[in-house]
């Protein structure tokens, strides 16, 4: 009997195998990775042959960790993967030059041609996104005007798990959550938009087939399943990108849920009916992996970064401690930090150590440290970094409730989710019930397996989600404590305005 899921995700560093049972357990998990080559300043390429290697490799290693499970007892394959690339293929899905991934910034010059032929603010209407050189859009045109035999080349242009999908099934296709990732998908329509396309001067037939993330898309082909590892036949379902697919990781497939994922960077994101277009352009919004939602999301840059820069430049101590007792040097900081009152006693620190996005959108932004002064302790500036960074992701949910947006209560995934008093100073900031999951770091893999059960009749609905991951722990906010943290938010904000002009100056001095 069929009663297995096998979900991939290719992430940036390499490809999670996890297989889970029919009543969403996992099973056992394989990792394989790879490089990013970065040839020149704002390029970030990989090679796709890695990623298939990658997903051959975590296959058969996941296989013989569960012995138990034979090849032929995996119901289908599923996927969940880096979005915002540019993979072009040929007819036969090879690719034919490295991808162009998510991180890559080179096409900010087809970025600003774009804005000269469709007014920005009609992007944003359309697709929900800013236009920006992150998305697709900029890079397949960067691909027309630099690389034009490439180009007309191409038969169509992918994101990472689409061109596994394909490799696997000889199917060139995407789904909502991956192509609202691209300034190219009409959030309303959920189709792709003949408006940019036209502007963009694009072959609207280079473009993949759209088929929702719960659909099985094709069959493994009989001329790689030796190389996979698992029989001919075998069902492919087309997943979700890796934000979404989170999302169902932690369980936000309904109205009213929201997620906080707590990384190097961290972002806020909703399950809604409708997208939330902001006035100001500061969130965007996914389509959902749930056929008919949305996920509006909101994504800093250093939150974990800024965490992780305090104990490597300020907490020596608390480091060397953690190593003698062989705990985490976080507790021991947090420990330091809980020692502190609420307002880190007047200090402000603005987690802007590599510019920011939501809700900024300011590359020139940078960190500091505000109102320091000589009665300062160190355990001071660890609760300061940690109310800094939560602050702003609070001015990101802000945005969300001004448009009419209901939150119920925050589910905390990622590794910033481990600690409790974090998750207090979250609860106390957000103003809400902040939630912690048990599973903090496979939420992606098991938004995947999700996607794929549903397509494959193993599970009933998106509702296993909660199931499979469930809640560990409730912080209920402090009423004294939020009452505090309302009398700094502007403050807080004040502070970065009145930066503005500063930064500025730096930038130009070089």
């Amino acid at each position: 009997m069929k009663t297995y899921i096998l979900a991939h995700d290719l992430g940036t560093t390499g490809n999670k195998a996890t297989l889970y049972d029919r009543e969403g357990r996992l099973v056992a998990s394989a990792f394989s990775s790879y490089t990013t080559r970065f040839d020149q300043t704002n390029w970030a390429e990989q090679n796709p042959e890695d990623w298939w290697q990658a997903v051959c490799l975590s296959t058969r290693t996941l296989l013989a960790q569960a012995p138990s499970v034979r090849p032929d007892e995996v119901a289908c394959i599923t996927f969940s993967g880096q979005m915002m690339g540019c993979v072009p293929l040929d007819r036969n899905a090879r690719p034919l030059r490295p991808a162009i991934i998510w991180a890559d910034q080179r096409s900010v010059d087809q970025q600003d041609w774009v804005g000269q032929r469709v007014d920005p603010a009609e992007v944003y209407r359309i697709t929900g996104h800013r236009l920006s050189a992150s998305y697709s859009l900029s890079k397949i045109l960067w691909l027309r005007d630099h690389q034009p035999d490439t180009y007309k080349a191409t038969y169509k242009f992918v994101h990472a798990k689409d061109s596994m999908v394909a490799r696997m099934t000889g199917k060139f296709v995407t789904e909502p959550s991956d192509a609202s990732g691209m300034n190219l998908y009409d959030l309303q329509q959920g189709d792709w938009s003949s408006r940019i396309i036209d502007a963009a001067e694009l072959n609207p037939h280079q473009l993949p087939q759209l088929r929702q993330s719960i659909e099985v898309v094709g069959e493994l082909l009989s001329s790689v399943a030796d190389e996979v590892g698992l029989p001919a036949g075998t069902p492919v379902v087309i997943g979700g990108g890796d934000g979404t697919c989170a999302a169902i990781g932690a369980g936000v497939w309904r109205e009213g849920a929201a997620y906080n994922y707590v990384g190097s960077s961290s972002w806020i994101a909703l399950s809604t009916a409708k997208p939330i277009l902001d006035p100001q352009q500061q969130t965007f919004t996914f389509a959902h992996m749930v056929p008919g939602m949305f996920m509006p999301t909101g994504t800093m840059q250093a939150a974990g970064a800024s965490y992780q820069w305090t104990r490597d430049q300020l907490c020596p101590v608390e480091v060397q401690a953690a190593q003698a007792l062989g705990l985490s040097p976080y507790e021991i900081m947090n420990l330091g930090a809980e020692k502190s009152p609420v307002g880190a006693n007047g200090l402000i620190y603005l987690p802007y150590l590599m510019g920011e996005r939501s809700p900024r959108w300011n590359p020139r932004a940078r960190g500091a440290f505000i109102g320091l002064t000589i009665r300062h302790t160190r355990a001071d500036m660890v609760r300061a970094v940690l109310e800094g960074i939560t602050l702003n992701l609070r001015s990101i949910l802000e945005v969300f409730l001004r448009q009419g947006a209901h939150i119920e209560a925050m589910r905390i995934i990622g590794g910033g989710a481990r600690g409790r008093f974090w998750n207090r100073l979250m609860a106390d900031i957000f103003g809400i019930p902040v939630q912690r999951l048990a599973i903090l770091e496979e939420a992606t893999s098991m938004g995947a397996a999700v996607a794929g059960g549903i397509a494959v009749g193993l599970y009933k609905d998106f509702s296993i989600s909660e199931q499979m991951n469930q809640i560990a722990e409730v912080v209920e906010p402090d009423a004294e404590a939020t009452a505090a943290y309302n009398r700094l938010v502007p403050i807080f904000e004040a502070c970065y305005q009145q930066l503005l002009p500063v930064y500025d100056l730096i930038a130009e001095n070089g």
